[in-house]
């Protein structure tokens, strides 16, 4: 059956009917606003960063109950919150540091309530987790560190213990497993290889193998992505959509691809590249038609907010959402013997036998589906239950009274469009299927 995949070792039914999660990436950078990497950028040792930004770290407006309502509102069915970023700092109250958001002005373990908010409203949670960490004093430096180009800080690497590190990072991931209840998912960050004469880091420096047996048996049911270089349930292309369903070594795989809303993950206050609602939306369903999940990125302001630019793009989905998210949902690739029509993406859900038809370009008058004939009976848009009429059948070409008569063979069915496109995003027609499935 064209629409299934590899089957992973978590659970992965629930993640494969929700579609459309939530991404947080929140730290000490939203202060700087400018760039979730800015440490690296701008080659701040962890000291420098720690005293610039640590104690002037006060989200006094944070509200996970309005950060869960929003996303819930504009579709998404999980959240994914970064825990820790590269820079090291702990947003939970974790036993094994000091730099952690308690001890900041804001006092308090961010997670436990952000945890809180969204499983009230039904939403799956996961963890973001960064094997990165540029304040740990035994994490060596690598390409991607920020004192990679200082050669006094490399010749002291050799000198730090890197299994300590390792040691921290198998605690952390304990706390997080163990401390918040069930989590549906855990994202790490990443794997990476050498370059310009500095190491990278990969399986063997995180000790995949020992970390995926500790993570499958506290919580076996986890699903967990791909970037510890072995092993993963999730594959993850990131800022960009495949071409096709994702295959590795011929097969599918379950596969989700984050993106963000402008060029950066954290809050970043004069980045400018935003995306449209209409973009994101497309992005959704081309995702979808491929038979992948979207997780959609937010990086809320230093003082705990959404910014009004996030806020306006969930809106705008949700309003698209409400009354098209039955062709996302449960939702997955058309089989593969359907040609998708000329500016159109289909998804099709399997249980319910309904194919659906998101028309990017409106046409004039007519969509054609070849190979259909026979195998619809009923059609309409799905933002108002409008009936959609339709022709099939093979008829001739020819003049008929005068006029122009275009001929179709006997596998096409021809959908009859309103000349005015619908005031939705995206139009999606809903297809009844005849039979059980197709």
């Amino acid at each position: 059956m064209t629409w299934e995949a590899e089957q992973p070792a978590g659970d992965s039914t629930w993640f494969t009917h929700d579609r459309f999660g939530l991404f947080i990436h929140w730290g000490l950078y939203s202060l700087a606003a400018r760039h979730e990497w800015l440490q690296a950028r701008e080659r701040l040792s962890g000291e420098k960063y720690r005293s610039k930004y640590f104690d002037k770290f006060d989200p006094d407006l944070y509200d996970p109950d309005l950060w869960a309502q929003l996303a819930f509102e504009a579709g998404m069915k999980y959240a994914v919150v970064t825990a820790k970023h590269h820079e090291g700092f702990c947003l939970w109250d974790s036993k094994l540091t000091d730099y952690k958001a308690p001890n900041t002005p804001t006092g308090r373990d961010l997670i436990k309530p952000m945890a809180e908010a969204f499983r009230s409203r039904g939403m799956k949670l996961g963890f973001y987790y960064s094997l990165l960490d540029w304040h740990h004093p035994h994490y060596t430096i690598d390409t991607k560190h920020p004192l990679r180009g200082d050669p006094e800080a490399v010749a002291d690497s050799e000198n730090k213990d890197f299994s300590l590190y390792r040691d921290y990072m198998f605690g952390q991931t304990k706390e997080l497993l163990t401390e918040y209840g069930d989590v549906d998912l855990l994202f790490y960050d990443f794997s990476f290889p050498a370059e310009n004469g500095l190491p990278g880091k990969g399986k063997d420096d995180w000790g995949s193998e020992e970390l995926i047996r500790l993570v499958r048996k506290l919580q076996p049911r986890i699903l967990l992505n791909d970037r510890l270089q072995i092993g993963g349930d999730i594959t993850t292309p990131e800022q960009y959509i495949p071409t096709k369903w994702v295959q590795i070594d011929g097969k599918r795989v379950v596969w989700e691809t984050p993106h963000t809303f402008s060029g950066s993950w954290g809050y970043y206050r004069d980045e400018e590249s935003w995306k449209s609602v209409d973009m994101l939306v497309k992005m959704l369903i081309d995702v979808v038609s491929k038979g992948g999940n979207l997780l959609l990125n937010v990086g809320p302001t230093g003082r705990g907010e959404f910014d009004e630019r996030s806020i306006d793009r969930l809106r705008g989905i949700g309003a698209w959402m409400k009354r098209h998210s039955r062709s996302i949902y449960g939702c997955t690739e058309a089989p593969g013997h359907i040609r998708t029509p000329q500016d159109c993406r289909l998804t099709y859900n399997p249980l319910t036998n309904r194919l659906y038809v998101h028309v990017y370009s409106w046409p004039f008058k007519s969509i054609h589906l070849y190979g259909m004939a026979g195998q619809v009976e009923y059609a309409q848009l799905l933002n108002d239950a409008s009936e959609i009429r339709f022709k099939q059948g093979r008829v001739e070409s020819g003049i008929d009274n005068g006029a122009y008569k275009e001929g179709r063979d006997e596998s096409t069915l021809v959908l009859s469009l309103p000349v005015k496109k619908p005031d939705v995003a995206v139009p999606v027609i809903e297809l009844f299927l005849k039979g059980d499935r197709l």
